[in-house]
């Protein structure tokens, strides 16, 4: 199985992650490439990392553009997403000699949302990030492009029970902390967000599910001073993954 990334700025990180099966790059047209712009940068990691290069004109992309898709001229042929685990996310944690500090997504369906908050984990260090299984959005290429390439670098775990999952990390002293609208949580000013902690963000039209909420150690909330009543949900997790980095200093 294979999938194209696209994007220049997916692809690069893709190739620079060296974390796929990569088969060859694909480029549009003989397009100028100067020394420190993106596209010289990929042609040279493709060539260091002798992935095979095809110059093509119209065929592949003529046919991403009818799917609405914007290649910006590169694609590259890999292969699966290599997810992680929960451990593999807590080992980074112990290497870099810092309390976890993970991002639990409670079926996010959303591709755009889901890469948004990818990049943002990644920008800030979240050690892993865990996703369910079923009914939820998966990392395909359209997350990796919304992610400008962000998810692979990242330690992503799917697991079959996301609530069984919050119980394990509650049960190794990991506090779990859960995204919520309602107006009798507490604000995110008053949340102790320092120490070990996953935060759990819920999806886009109901926001946590109950079991997911009774599970939380205890509840944060994003307050609100303009008209609009909420914030949606990659939005809101990346301000509480912000504060909990803030917090950690």
């Amino acid at each position: 199985m294979s999938e194209l990334i696209y994007g220049r700025r997916a692809v690069l990180e893709t190739l620079q992650a060296n974390r796929r099966r990569l088969y060859r790059l694909w480029l549009e047209g003989e397009r100028e490439a100067r020394p420190g712009d993106t596209l010289f940068e990929i042609r040279q990691t493709a060539d260091q990392l002798s992935v095979p290069i095809r110059v093509i004109q119209g065929g592949l992309f003529d046919k991403l553009a009818r799917e609405r898709v914007n290649t910006q001229g590169v694609a590259l042929e890999v292969g699966d997403y290599p997810y992680a685990t929960v451990d593999d996310a807590l080992r980074r944690a112990r290497d870099a000699k810092e309390p976890p500090l993970l991002l639990l997504l409670d079926h996010l369906h959303d591709p755009q949302n889901l890469g948004t908050l990818m990049r943002t984990a990644e920008a800030l260090g979240v050690h892993g990030v865990v996703i369910p299984e079923r009914r939820a959005a998966q990392i395909t290429p359209a997350v990796s492009n919304a992610s400008a390439g962000a998810v692979e670098h990242l330690l992503v775990a799917q697991v079959t029970n996301l609530n069984r999952t919050i119980e394990e990390l509650k049960a190794q002293n990991i506090w779990v902390a859960g995204l919520d609208s309602s107006p009798e949580v507490p604000p995110l000013e008053q949340a102790n967000l320092a120490g070990a902690l996953a935060l759990v963000v819920g999806n886009e039209a109901e926001g946590l599910s109950r079991l997911a909420r009774e599970r939380c150690d205890f509840l944060v909330r994003l307050p609100m001073m303009g008209r609009v009543g909420s914030l949606n949900a990659a939005v809101a997790g990346s301000i509480v993954l912000f504060a909990a980095r803030q917090a950690r200093k």
